[in-house]
């Protein structure tokens, strides 16, 4: 049975930015950009353009979803923010998308997966360090998200038990740099930036499950706090680059 829900999908979790909307059975229309930090300016107008592109107003929604992380601290609040914002305003429900699972779901839909697969999303965080979590063959979740160093043998015990990986994501291009290379015939790597499309499925599931978020109180997953450096570190950093 065709759905006909129309739900707007919001991902501001990394420097990328976009928007679709979903009417549960395909993107309908969307709109992306990789310009960096321009949720802040750019995010309501990418909707809006969406919003013309289906002939849908506000209130001909059925939801907001919103990737809530983790990712980087700004631009995950800009994107519930705005997604609070429209739900208030129209009275609709907010459903709340976890970033590595929208970035797994890509993988299921566009490439085929054996059942001894391990999937690995990763979002690039600083240095040699991503968030991740795992996923298997079905997309089910099989970790919490966390925080990782990447070294050379750092999923050595995953790539001895599966018999396949696919590492994903925006951070995945750093593991493949550094992977010991006798691990490499058992592992693939597809760069994938996070994107408001990917949603579409989870936010559905959540649609028809009624799994919404308490607009009021609802706040993204950062998993690291948020730490704004002094005027006199920023300047420390300007002057003395090495100490860094």
């Amino acid at each position: 049975m065709r759905m006909n829900n129309n739900i707007l999908l919001i991902e501001t979790a990394t420097d990328a930015c976009s928007a679709a909307i979903t009417d549960g059975n395909g993107i309908i229309s969307s709109y992306r950009t990789s310009e960096p930090k321009s949720q802040a300016s750019g995010l309501a107008p990418m909707i809006q353009k969406v919003m013309n592109e289906a002939g849908l107003s506000a209130k001909e929604l059925s939801a907001v979803a919103v990737s809530s992380g983790p990712g980087s601290y700004t631009g995950l609040r800009v994107g519930v923010s705005t997604a609070k914002g429209i739900c208030f305003g129209a009275g609709l429900p907010l459903i709340a998308v976890e970033t590595l699972e929208a970035i797994a779901c890509k993988i299921l839909g566009s490439t085929d997966i054996s059942a001894d697969t391990l999937i690995i999303p990763m979002i690039d965080a600083r240095r040699m360090e991503v968030y991740t979590a795992l996923f298997d063959s079905s997309g089910h979740r099989i970790s919490d998200t966390e925080a990782v160093i990447l070294e050379p043998d750092t999923f050595a015990g995953k790539i001895s038990e599966y018999g396949h990986l696919i590492f994903t994501g925006d951070g995945a291009g750093k593991y493949r740099q550094v992977i010991n290379p006798e691990y490499l015939d058992r592992c693939t790597f597809i760069a994938s930036h996070p994107d408001a499309a990917y949603m579409a499925e989870p936010a559905c599931r959540a649609y028809k499950e009624k799994r919404f978020e308490d607009v009021a109180y609802f706040e993204p997953f950062y998993l690291k706090e948020f730490i704004a450096a002094s005027p006199s570190r920023k300047l420390d950093a300007v002057l003395h680059p090495d100490r860094s």
